[in-house]
C-alpha cells in the first residue's frame, strides 16, 4: 500500500500557481525527498497533504485516508516537522514533549515515559528541564522533531528539516533521519539541498513551480545526462589519440579535450568500480604518460540544470 497519494494537487493564490498538477506516490516505510529551490512549491504541498490547506483541485490520502474528506483521521496519522522550529522557548524540553502529549490525549503515566523515551533517543536528557530559549538551534531541531513523534506517527512530513543548522548539526539531523527510514516510518523530506536529498532518500521527486519535472532515486535520475564522467590530463600534447585510443574501451561516447586545453580530455563512462585503475593501466600501456585521472559523478545540482536550464542556487536567488 502506498502511504501517500498526490493526484493532479493545483493551489493558486491570488495570481501565483503554487501548485501546478503535482503527482506524487510514497510507498510505506520508504524516504521520498522532495527536492527543488524555494520557491518551487514544496511546503504548499506538505501543507495540502497535512490538511493545513485544501487544494484548488485534485485528490490527495495519507494512509488511504481522503486528506480533504476526513482531515481529522488523517492528523491522527500523521507527525509533522515545519521549517522553523514549533518549540515553545519558555517550557522545558520534557515539558514541551508532555504538552503536545495531551494534546493527543496520553494517559498522565503514558505522558510522562513518552517524554523520556524521546529525550533518551534525541540525546536531550541532559538538557531536558532546562528552558528552550537555552538550546542551541541542532537541539531545538531534535526537540521538534521528538515533538511530532510523541504519537508514533505512521507517516512523517519533515519541511526543510536542516534549515540553518551548521554543518556538525546538519549531519546529526541526517543520522536521526535515516533511523526514522530504518525503523520504517514513511517520511517525506522536503528540502532545497541536493546532497541531502542524495544521502538520505530512497527516492527523489524534483519539482519546478509547483510541478513534478523528474523522478527516481539518485542514481536514476544522475544518469538522465549521462551517468559518470572519466577526466584525463596526459603531458604531451602529441599523445592525445594514443590516449584516446587507450580510453576507447571504456567510453560509452565522444572522448573530448576540454574547452582551452590540449592535453585534458573527459568521456561518458558506464558506472562501476576499477574504473580509474583500468585507465591507467590501459594509457600506460599505451604510452600516454599520463599525468591525471579522475572520476566524476554527476550532482543533482547537474540534473537539475539538465531539467530546467538553470542552477537551483540561481533560482533560489530568484524566489
Amino acid at each position: 500500500m502506498d502511504a501517500i497519494v498526490a493526484e493532479g494537487l493545483t493551489k493558486t493564490f491570488g495570481e501565483t500557481r503554487a501548485l501546478d498538477g503535482l503527482d506524487l506516490v510514497v510507498p510505506q516505510g520508504s524516504i521520498l525527498g522532495l527536492l527543488g529551490p524555494n520557491g518551487a512549491g514544496k511546503t504548499t504541498a506538505v501543507k495540502v497533504l497535512t490538511t493545513l490547506l485544501r487544494p484548488d483541485a485534485g485528490r490527495a490520502t495519507v494512509d488511504g485516508i481522503d486528506v480533504a474528506a476526513d482531515p481529522v483521521r488523517v492528523r491522527t496519522r500523521i507527525g509533522l516537522t515545519g521549517q522553523y522550529a514549533a518549540v515553545e522557548e519558555r517550557l522545558t524540553g520534557r515539558e514541551n514533549l508532555e504538552l503536545v502529549a495531551r494534546y493527543f490525549h496520553l494517559p498522565a503515566g503514558r505522558r510522562v515515559s513518552r517524554a523520556n523515551e524521546l529525550l533518551e533517543r534525541f540525546d536531550l536528557v541532559e538538557a531536558a528541564d532546562r528552558q528552550a530559549n537555552t538550546y542551541s538551534g541542532g537541539m531545538r531541531r531534535r526537540l521538534d522533531i521528538a515533538m511530532s513523534l510523541i504519537a508514533k506517527p505512521s507517516v512523517l512530513f519533515l519541511d526543510e528539516p536542516t534549515t540553518g543548522l551548521d554543518p556538525r548539526s546538519r549531519l546529526g539531523m541526517w543520522s536521526v533521519i535515516e533511523e526514522l527510514g530504518g525503523e520504517g516510518t514513511t517520511v517525506l523530506l522536503t528540502t532545497q539541498y541536493l546532497e541531502e536529498a542524495d544521502a538520505l532518500a530512497d527516492s527523489i521527486a524534483v519539482i519546478d513551480r509547483g510541478s513534478k519535472i523528474a523522478e527516481g532515486t539518485a542514481d536514476q535520475l544522475k544518469d538522465q545526462i549521462g551517468g559518470d564522467r572519466i577526466r584525463v590530463s596526459i603531458a604531451d600534447p602529441g599523445n592525445v589519440e594514443r590516449a584516446k585510443a587507450a580510453l576507447a574501451p571504456l567510453a560509452t561516447g565522444p572522448i573530448e579535450l576540454d574547452a582551452g586545453s590540449t592535453t585534458t580530455m573527459s568521456a561518458p563512462i558506464r558506472a562501476g568500480g576499477g574504473v580509474v585503475p583500468r585507465a591507467i593501466r590501459a594509457l600506460d600501456d599505451a604510452g600516454a604518460d599520463v599525468l591525471d585521472v579522475e572520476v566524476r559523478r554527476p550532482t543533482l545540482d547537474d540534473v537539475f540544470l539538465t531539467l530546467t536550464g538553470r542552477r537551483a542556487e540561481d533560482e533560489e536567488v530568484s524566489a
